[in-house]
């Protein structure tokens, strides 16, 4: 064959890069610490060219200081200038969806073209915590999730510029999430199973797996999606993205070694141990992982990108091309060593420059048939 006979090399380019962050508390930070560190992450993707900035909800957890999204979101959308935030995401059982609606509106309101809804249906805490959200809401847990894709439309329907009408007492009454919008936030499904993938299909919605904290099912989960997907004003075409955990530094040793922590954490989630503020590496080291747990951690660490950057930005790139997607979210698992000052997180900071930098240096992935928000 000769040379103009070869075929054509494929279109390729950089990944699109974003940041999930579930705003963790480690063993040497009050709850303050923890939301300034978070903050000046922001500040470094941001600067960076991150594309988006999702917080996550949790509740009742000692390591996790994301308890209310948008409350985080307003937070981190005033200390940056250009960067997506959102909720990554906000667990719509827990919360009447006027309240989501209104809340989303006035952040797209005072930060117009920056704010994404991630919506999920798990319960994002313990059930006794789950019991005292829900039933403050006006209802119970079971009944919360029956009606999550009701709650769902309730929201899209809200957050309209035109509002909603509702009939009270035989007459329809205007209900509006805002009184004047000009805009409305960009909505996105969430989940860990097909369920989310189909309702996302069904609806025209973007949708985004849980590959960080589940690692299994995301091609099945993405090809249901893509395969069901029924175009709406909300995407003409199959929306997502991959969220992976990444812990990046200059050697693969120590990336590992900033990572033992959150290891630790997801062992002790997975096996029902007693859950702890996020440790420092030193105290990580002092209280292996038994042999027993050996295999989960290995099989956790096969699915994260825990690296030196060339390898790690290589490991984002391969993901990337696996899953057909052309954007990918971190979620930045590398804790801190004792003496780092307790409102910073400059690991985390350091895994985002070091991938950012990796990836800007010539890494590229093959364009995909995904499109982004």
């Amino acid at each position: 064959m000769t040379s103009h006979d070869a075929a054509p090399e494929p279109v390729r380019r950089t990944p699109t890069l974003s940041v999930l962050d579930l705003v963790p508390v480690r063993s040497d930070q009050t709850s303050a610490d923890a939301v300034a560190a978070t903050r000046a992450l922001a500040q470094v993707a941001d600067r960076l060219g991150y594309r988006r900035y999702w917080v996550a909800e949790h509740h009742n957890m000692p390591a996790v200081a994301a308890t209310n999204p948008p409350v985080l979101m307003a937070l981190l959308a005033a200390a940056t200038d250009r960067i997506r935030v959102g909720s990554g995401g906000i667990m719509l059982p827990n919360h009447a969806p006027l309240v989501v609606a209104e809340q989303l509106a006035l952040l797209e309101a005072a930060f117009p073209g920056r704010v994404d809804l991630g919506i999920g249906r798990a319960p994002g805490s313990d059930p006794v915590t789950s019991w005292a959200l829900r039933h403050g809401a006006g209802g119970v847990e079971e009944d919360a999730v029956a009606r999550f894709p009701q709650h769902v439309d309730d929201v899209l329907a809200m957050l309209d510029r035109d509002g909603v009408g509702l009939r009270v007492g035989g007459r329809v009454h205007a209900l509006r999430a805002t009184p004047a919008a000009t805009g409305v936030p960009a909505v996105w499904l969430l989940g860990s199973s097909d369920y989310s993938a189909r309702l996302a299909a069904e609806r025209g919605l973007p949708y985004v797996f849980a590959h960080h904290f589940s690692g299994q099912g995301t091609a099945e989960a993405l090809r249901l999606y893509r395969d069901g997907f029924r175009p709406s004003e909300h995407a003409e075409r199959p929306t997502t993205f991959l969220t992976v955990n990444v812990a990046v530094a200059p050697t693969r040793e120590e990336a590992l070694r900033l990572a033992l922590p959150q290891v630790q954490a997801m062992v002790a989630l997975r096996t029902g141990a007693p859950l702890t503020p996020q440790r420092l590496v030193e105290e990580a080291e002092a209280a292996p992982v038994a042999d027993a747990h050996r295999p989960l951690v290995e099989a956790m660490l096969s699915r994260w990108v825990v690296d030196e950057p060339v390898a790690a930005a290589a490991r984002v790139r391969a993901l990337a091309a696996e899953h057909d997607v052309d954007e990918v979210m971190v979620h930045p698992v590398a804790s801190a060593v004792a003496g780092t000052p307790a409102d910073r997180a400059p690991a985390r900071e350091r895994t985002l420059e070091l991938l950012a930098a990796a990836l800007g240096a010539g890494a590229e992935v093959p364009v995909g048939a995904a499109a982004h928000a």
